[in-house]
């Protein structure tokens, strides 16, 4: 009986030690937070930002609060944190990409595919179309139905576009910088009317209208 008494409390003491070194003590602590996925935040950044002691134990770290903690950057889009044992903390952030600008005052709010602002430059990225709706960001209709068309546009036509017009959801428009107009309509069908509007190019005109792809029209 002694024997079976000796074994309980030898396995209570392994599992107590465990514990303690998996909960409690520093040894399998954040020796690291390693960060992946980042070009324009510096890593350092995003450290700080999650707000991890070096040294505080990795099972007890909240990997949803850093989520959210590191979430917080504006430039950053997701972000995932897991755990590698026995001391990494590892981050992987996906940045906004801007794909429009937005004219703000005399300055130029680069805006993502979402209608997230990334931020505010004096001098705006030439590689980017100018979108001009009355209520930009996230959650306006016409705003999200611009960007709709600006992603359905493969990269090289998307470098010629200067302007994006969207008086509505209903009613996008694009100015070429060669000044050729281009009537979207609505963001129904964007992939057929991209197709489409890529052999309509080769034809020279001064108005493309792929509103209805099943009845195109040059002017």
């Amino acid at each position: 009986m002694w024997r079976s008494a000796f074994l309980a409390l030898l396995t209570a003491g392994v599992v107590g030690i465990a514990a303690w070194l998996v909960f409690f003590s520093p040894v399998l602590g954040v020796r690291e937070i390693q960060v992946v996925g980042n070009a324009g935040l510096s890593t350092e950044e995003i450290r700080r930002a999650a707000q991890v002691a070096g040294g505080k134990p990795l099972a007890t770290v909240d990997l949803a609060e850093v989520e959210d903690r590191i979430g917080r950057i504006t430039q950053i889009e997701s972000v995932t944190v897991s755990r590698a044992w026995p001391g990494t903390l590892r981050v992987k952030v996906v940045e906004r990409r801007p794909v429009a600008v937005v004219p703000v005052g005399d300055r130029s709010a680069l805006m993502d595919r979402h209608g997230m602002v990334t931020e505010v430059k004096d001098v705006a990225p030439p590689a980017l179309p100018v979108l001009r709706v009355d209520r930009p960001g996230p959650g306006d209709p016409a705003t999200a139905a611009a960007l709709t068309v600006i992603a359905a546009l493969p990269e090289n036509l998307a470098r010629r576009v200067a302007e994006v017009l969207a008086p509505s959801a209903e009613t996008v428009s694009l100015r070429l910088k060669d000044g050729r107009a281009i009537v979207w309509g609505g963001g129904d069908r964007p992939a057929d009317k991209a197709r489409i509007l890529v052999t309509l190019l080769r034809r020279p005109a001064d108005t493309y209208d792929v509103s209805s792809p099943d009845v195109v029209t040059v002017k």
